[in-house]
């Protein structure tokens, strides 16, 4: 498991080739990679700010790659997200996941990924023709990570 904040971007197909490197045990990698968009809301969106709280985002991301874990059948699983001013186009996230079979990876990949929405500790402003504004919660993403709790646990 690895869990990297940083303002650089990454490289998919080398971030893929370490996940994968000299592991004959992983037979599918499932990868999602998040973009900035240029329009949200009707309204057309020139920079994307991300921040984050130091240590306590790093446990977040960890904490949900261990959930992952002990859900599925997983062999290894990389989550990069990226902080700090970005551009429409740019990436702003990787959850990849290694496992024997893609079932398996495409679940955790989605779970990690809807709770990196809804439970990591990152905030976005953005900048619009009508100024910066900070991003409130999507009631979807909630609704999507909902879908992940047990009926007798809700």
């Amino acid at each position: 498991m690895a869990a990297r904040v940083q303002t650089e971007d990454f490289d998919l197909g080398a971030e893929i080739a370490r996940l994968r490197q000299g592991n004959p045990a992983i037979g599918a990698v499932v990868a999602f990679v998040g973009l900035v968009r240029d329009l949200n809301e009707n309204a057309s969106v020139s920079e994307m700010t991300l921040e984050h709280y130091p240590g306590m985002t790093e446990k977040a991301l960890t904490e949900i790659e261990a959930a992952a874990k002990s859900r599925w059948d997983i062999v290894e699983t990389l989550v990069i997200h990226r902080v700090g001013a970005l551009q429409p186009t740019d990436q702003i996230v990787l959850v990849a996941v290694g496992s024997a079979h893609r079932h398996e990876a495409f679940a955790a990949c989605e779970f990690i990924m809807d709770y990196l929405k809804t439970q990591a500790p990152f905030w976005k402003k953005e900048q619009t023709p009508q100024g910066a504004h900070w991003v409130d919660a999507r009631e979807s993403d909630e609704t999507a990570a909902q879908r992940w709790i047990p009926p007798q646990a809700k």
